[in-house]
């Protein structure tokens, strides 16, 4: 059984820092795309960051370009989302994603459907 395990999620001030990591287990992750989702009250899910198998490609939405980071380490089957220069807007819950396996070591997913695993979702509050 594929699960993926988020963490890292709290309460932070504007301006503040947190890390989310997320463990897989069931599946290695080294061949597949991942990615960080995001859903805040009310609103449709969206991608926040995507990387590619390779760590080669990576993707942002422009609402985090240059305070965010995603990385990886397939050695430990883990993704990770460092988040600096927090905003109020940030508030959502995020959710962890893993796609298909790619031969194309470039190849990065942005679309909900082309996910197949996801985390159960961990909270991030950023206060004003």
């Amino acid at each position: 059984q594929v699960q993926l395990v988020e963490s890292g999620g709290g309460l932070v001030q504007a301006g503040g820092s947190l890390r989310l990591s997320c463990e897989a287990s069931g599946r290695s992750l080294s061949w597949s795309p991942v990615a960080w989702f995001r859903q805040a009250l009310g609103k449709e899910r969206e991608i926040v960051a995507a990387l590619s198998w390779s760590g080669s490609r990576t993707y942002y939405v422009d609402s985090v370009k240059g305070r965010f980071t995603i990385s990886r380490d397939n050695a430990k089957n883990s993704v990770y989302l460092q988040m600096n220069s927090l905003k109020p807007e940030d508030t959502a819950v995020y959710y962890c994603a893993s796609g298909r396996a790619s031969s194309n070591r470039y190849y990065i997913a942005t679309r909900t459907n082309e996910y197949d695993y996801w985390g159960q979702g961990t909270q991030v509050t950023v206060s004003s």
